[in-house]
């Protein structure tokens, strides 16, 4: 009977022949492929340990006063690194702002299809606030993305950027809209106009909250949902089977719109 000896590979050899193994998992020591390999895992580590010093020093510093070199430093790795995973400061000063703006997004796809296009709005972004620290908090921590928020406001060169990619945002969204509505963004103006109003109303709440002093979570998601109170009823409705005419919606000459007293109100006690 031939001898049999140990191979590396886990078999046996019997007279030159390899036995095969037979446990179907990975091997010891090896990367399970269906899941985020080892290398993949330290890239995103790197990636978030890079996010979350850029963040932090343009939040101590100031974004212009950051440089690139600042930011490798902090986490022991070359410029070479950096550029692997971001264009440049800019790109780094908005990438947890892009996910946030991305959950919005699909939470809004997802609403049920019998909310009117503001209720839709509404309850996606009210939403996104209930759930999205938790996905903030695996990239940086939550105060920190918020104390960013307020950086890009105070900042001109990136709040010249944000109002850009506000613009590139809201057509995203009116086609959304649109789908849902069943109407065409080209032809149709309600779902721009809807979207134009609901931003305009997101960047009243940021400076709103921003002045506010409480910088939380729950306190944007408070200053959101008051604001968004106050838009009025001619856009809340559904627009399908035709709805009335915008035209005639506007009401008579120079009457008073409850909402809108409501809302410059609110503005000032918040200002005062």
């Amino acid at each position: 009977m031939g001898t049999e000896r140990a191979n590396p590979d886990g078999g046996k050899e019997d007279h030159g022949v390899v036995k095969p193994r037979t446990e179907t998992g990975p091997r010891e020591g090896r990367p399970d492929l269906r899941a985020p390999g080892l290398r993949e895992r330290k890239k995103q580590r790197t990636r978030d340990a890079l996010l979350r010093a850029a963040l932090e020093l343009f939040i101590t510093h100031g974004y212009e006063n950051t440089t690139v070199d600042a930011i490798v430093e902090e986490v022991d790795v070359s410029q070479r690194t950096f550029f692997r995973y971001f264009a440049g400061k800019e790109e780094a000063a908005f990438a947890v702002q892009e996910m946030v703006e991305r959950h919005f997004t699909a939470v809004l796809r997802e609403r049920p299809a019998d909310e009117p296009p503001l209720e839709a709005l509404r309850q996606a972004v009210l939403a996104s606030w209930d759930d999205v620290g938790e996905a903030i908090e695996r990239v940086v921590p939550v105060d920190v993305y918020m104390r960013a928020c307020l950086l890009i406001e105070s900042t001109p060169a990136l709040l010249a950027v944000q109002l850009r990619r506000s613009v590139e945002s809201e057509d995203e969204i009116a086609r959304i809209v649109a789908a849902r509505e069943g109407v065409d963004v080209d032809a149709d103006p309600r779902p721009r106009v809807a979207v134009a109003t609901f931003s305009g109303v997101m960047r009243l709440t940021g400076r709103l909250w921003g002045a506010g002093g409480d910088l939380s979570v729950a306190s944007m998601r408070a200053v959101t949902e008051s604001c968004l109170d106050q838009l009025g009823p001619s856009l809340a409705q559904h627009w399908r089977g035709g709805g009335e005419d915008p035209a005639s919606a506007a009401g008579e000459p120079g009457a008073t719109n409850p909402a809108g007293v409501q809302a410059e109100n609110q503005v000032k006690a918040h200002e005062a």
